[in-house]
């Protein structure tokens, strides 16, 4: 991989206004382009792909400016994401994982804990994994004195191998209570598997992982006081955050797709030997199809950045999140998920109709797009998100809060 060095963007300014890291973020678009789809067959760990996220600065675009971070919001956040996505999907999953690992701390955590996490991170540049997946319950949770014990197995953990921390989430023995803390990502105990083999999101390292007795100060267990958690209404801000993070690399996919399909209809497609045009550009299936998709699109990232600005006004008041604020804001990022998912997956696949065959050339990796957003969508069914939507339509009925989705 061809990625910029270290020096090319130590020597400018660091980005300060939302405008800038976006802009930050589309010039690392342009460096991942150039060989997204080899790498993508190539299937390899992607530690050159997290530098360039971290010599870019992108990685701590939430933390604080006192510490070198980037001092920014979750709108801005969202936007750095689906930039990123356009390039390479599995990339801005993972960015817009380490995201949220980054910020859990400031979610589930106390004052103490998360300032002292996002400082050093911002500081450090750390990367985030997480070995979160609470729909599985084997990963056990025991004490032995001052220390927390992790034992068990996570299906999935995006990072892995990339990540710096690994966010950790178990339930206490004999317990409904879950748990999260932060360690080391090459902690004793803490073992990754090479068993992600699907058919897209190649590069998320987000395989299995096994946690053999992973010790962690009872101090570093998210949101404990005197060991017991400290509940609050915004901690339960976890599944909408996720959920935008999901759209926003969905669309991202998506306007990559288009602009990567346009730029091969522009330059390779052939018009069709009985259609009577000389240029695939000038066929009016093809530029109907290039208008149907772009509006659609443009609407979904148009609903897309306002339940984004709607949220961040939770955000920014996290104490005064109440239990009816954040239903409503649930059913809104329902909506959009739902909105997403159906116009990525539909732009992912109907830009053959206007590259033609020869686009389906595996050098030409156009299938990659459809392939990423087709697995990730997967993540929970788009049928409960449009539930959601249409149980508060007929009956005012809020979503309860969950760990998962």
């Amino acid at each position: 991989m061809s990625t910029a060095t270290p020096t090319d963007w130590q020597t400018r300014p660091a980005p300060r206004t939302a405008r800038e890291w976006i802009a930050r973020a589309a010039e690392v678009a342009a460096v991942l382009a150039t060989d997204a789809a080899a790498r993508d067959r190539a299937g390899a760990t992607p530690y050159a792909e997290v530098r360039l996220l971290k010599d870019s600065g992108l990685v701590t675009l939430l933390g604080p400016v006192e510490h070198g971070g980037g001092g920014q919001d979750w709108t801005t956040a969202y936007r750095v994401v689906r930039e990123v996505a356009k390039a390479d999907g599995s990339i801005g999953q993972l960015l817009g994982y380490h995201y949220l690992w980054n910020w859990a701390a400031r979610l589930v955590g106390t004052r103490e804990q998360w300032e002292h996490v996002e400082a050093e991170a911002a500081r450090g540049r750390w990367f985030f994994g997480g070995a979160v997946n609470p729909r599985d319950e084997d990963v056990v949770v025991t004490e032995d004195g001052d220390d927390l014990v992790f034992t068990g197995r996570k299906s999935f953990s995006t990072g892995s191998k990339v990540s710096d921390v690994t966010v950790l989430e178990g339930v206490f023995e004999g317990t409904d209570r879950h748990v999260f803390a932060i360690v080391p990502s090459d902690s004793e105990g803490l073992t990754f598997h090479d068993d992600w083999d699907n058919i897209g999101q190649r590069l998320t390292e987000s395989g299995g992982v096994t946690l053999d007795g992973v010790r962690t100060p009872w101090s570093s267990a998210a949101g404990h006081v005197g060991k017991e958690f400290q509940p609050r209404v915004d901690n339960t801000l976890n599944v909408p955050t996720i959920q935008l993070v999901f759209v926003n690399f969905y669309l991202g996919i998506a306007a990559g797709a288009l602009e990567t399909a346009a730029a091969y209809t522009r330059t390779r497609s052939r018009s069709w030997l009985h259609g009577g045009h000389e240029r695939a550009v000038d066929e009016p299936y093809v530029i109907d199809l290039y208008g149907d998709l772009t509006a659609k699109l443009w609407a979904a990232e148009a609903l897309a950045d306002a339940v984004a600005a709607e949220g961040q006004r939770l955000h920014d008041d996290p104490d005064a999140v109440t239990e009816q604020a954040r239903g409503e804001f649930e059913v809104r990022v329902a909506a959009v998920k739902a909105r997403a998912t159906d116009v990525a997956l539909e732009v992912t696949s109907r830009i053959f109709e206007a590259t033609g065959a020869r686009s389906t050339a595996t050098a030409e990796g156009l299938d990659r797009f459809w392939r990423n957003v087709r697995t990730h969508t997967l993540h929970d069914p788009v049928a409960y998100k449009r539930r959601e939507v249409g149980r508060w339509v007929l009956a005012g009925e809020l979503p309860e809060p969950t760990w998962y989705s």
